[in-house]
């Protein structure tokens, strides 16, 4: 009668195994598959203005499928991720690589911009994959080794997020803009087929119920106050980040550039450079500067949208931003990360839960801001709104941030 439901067991009864070693292999096959899965997220960016016209609809109609997705994995975190400290983590994992598939190839045919709208927000619920994974790679490794596990992973699923970019932007241009979904499922499935073979299983510590699995995100935000503070920050960033990416490719659609989604995606490798801080962050974490650094990179991405200010007609400009704000978001993020996965060994994929879907509420609320202020004031309605969201994330880090690392005193 279970059969079907065998999968998705939870492992209450079973003997708990000794931990898998985190061998280069492991380390290499989750770092390759957090970043080629979080790149389904990304790959309508550039797209959208493509769709938009394919479907005859508004840019700022178009602009909400990029929001779509972000809510969607955030709704996949809430509800999924979690179920990470109940269940076999490989079974759960091959289980939403199958959903996300089946999610790519309905945007790749999808008849109108409504039935794409819900594509969206499926690819976005089951390509969650990647918030599984980096818990895990920080189960296995060592505690002095953590920041720098982290962070390689890491720098793993921000190389993705930004050469999606230049991916679909690249096959839009020359394919149109179907052929990215129906390549990125194909990507999925023969990821699918090798993470059968090449990924640990690793057994769970909880053995309650789901309810009570829920419930216990609550306990959680109420008594983690760091968890707190670097949900918050980690929001109002990844809003300027997502918002930037958005309408950047309205913006070089704009007369005084003329250019296209070839030209949007391929401010991805310009982007990339922010991936490279990621292993870097995750080092000095481990040593203890996580505080500082994350001052230090919020402030990076207040003065990325003060450039962008400048650059509504200035290719260099808009580059030397874009590196900026990639260094700052993303070094904030594997500082956050640093931290909520030093607080509770056991609970490391519910404490990621309520980071990363406060994360990705940040990006989708970014999305659609920005949406709407390029449609009314157009690029210095973007800029404005990034300002204000990243010199507020550095007042709540500043103000509220140096109480909770005192009150907590972990070592970080």
């Amino acid at each position: 009668m279970a059969e079907s439901s065998l999968l998705l067991q939870p492992m209450k009864n079973v003997s708990k195994k000794e931990k898998p070693h985190l061998t280069k292999l492991h380390l290499w096959v989750m770092t390759i598959t957090t970043g080629m899965v979080v790149a389904n997220i990304y790959y309508n960016q550039p797209l959208l203005a493509d769709i938009s016209k394919d479907f005859k609809v508004s840019e700022a109609q178009g602009g909400m499928l990029a929001m779509l997705t972000q809510s969607g994995y955030a709704a996949g975190m809430l509800f999924t991720v979690p179920l990470g400290d109940m269940f076999e983590r490989k079974r759960l994992i091959m289980f939403q690589f199958f959903m996300t598939i089946v999610a790519l190839l309905l945007a790749a045919w999808a008849p109108a911009i409504n039935v794409l709208m819900v594509a969206s927000f499926l690819i976005g619920a089951f390509s969650i994959i990647p918030q599984l994974i980096v818990p895990m790679a920080a189960h296995l490794s060592a505690p002095g080794e953590r920041g720098k596990t982290i962070g390689f992973v890491m720098s793993g699923l921000l190389i993705g997020i930004l050469l999606s970019r230049t991916v679909s932007g690249y096959i839009g241009a020359q394919l149109g803009w179907r052929a990215m979904f129906l390549i990125a499922a194909a990507l999925m499935t023969i990821l699918w087929i090798a993470l059968y073979f090449l990924l640990p299983q690793v057994h769970p510590d909880y053995t309650g119920s789901y309810k009570g699995l829920m419930k216990s995100l609550i306990e959680l935000i109420k008594e983690e106050p760091l968890l707190r503070i670097s949900a918050i920050r980690g929001a109002l960033c990844y809003a300027c980040f997502s918002g930037f990416w958005t309408t950047l490719v309205f913006l070089l659609k704009e007369p005084q550039y003329n250019l296209g989604s070839e030209v949007a995606g391929a401010f991805g490798l310009v982007g990339a450079f922010g991936a490279l801080a990621a292993s870097q962050m995750g080092r000095l974490s481990d040593k203890g500067n996580s505080q500082k650094l994350t001052t230090w990179s919020i402030l990076l991405v207040v003065l990325s949208y003060i450039i962008f200010g400048f650059s509504a007609s200035s290719l260099v400009l808009l580059v030397v931003g874009v590196i900026l704000m990639d260094m700052g978001v993303q070094a904030t993020h594997i500082s956050n990360q640093a931290v909520i996965f030093s607080l509770r060994p056991e609970a490391r994929n519910r404490l990621n839960t309520v980071y990363m879907v406060t994360y990705f509420i940040g990006g989708a609320g970014g999305t659609f801001l920005a949406s709407q202020a390029w449609h009314i004031y157009k690029w210095k309605g973007v800029v404005a709104m990034g300002i204000l969201l990243s010199v507020l994330s550095l007042i709540i880090h500043l103000t509220l941030g140096d109480k909770a690392y005192k009150r907590i005193k972990v070592q970080l």
